[in-house]
């Protein structure tokens, strides 16, 4: 069974054509790998559909423009996909 971030990486080269191999657990989704918010939408359902979870990106979002999360706790790859493992553990309970 893939990771979490395998899965990731590859609903993101699927979506938005990026060559799989230039997606890191580092990168970036925005700065690094240029996606764009309506991008990240699609990307964020497929992950939903996928995990069978909810990505909370409003409040996501509202954390960072209140200055209480940094872009990087959720748009660093490898810090989404602790996220999603985090709503995926949280589902099972």
């Amino acid at each position: 069974m893939p990771s979490t971030f395998e899965t990731v990486a590859n609903i993101i080269s699927e979506t938005c054509d990026i060559p799989r191999d230039t997606i890191k657990p580092e990168s970036h989704a925005i700065n690094d790998l240029e996606i764009d918010s309506l991008d990240f939408l699609d990307i964020a359902f497929a992950i939903d559909k996928t995990f069978g979870i909810k990505l909370p990106l409003e409040q996501w979002t509202q954390e960072v423009n209140d200055g209480k999360a940094t872009t990087e706790q959720y748009f660093v790859l490898q810090n989404l996909s602790e996220q999603i493992d985090k709503l995926i553990a949280a589902k099972s309970v």
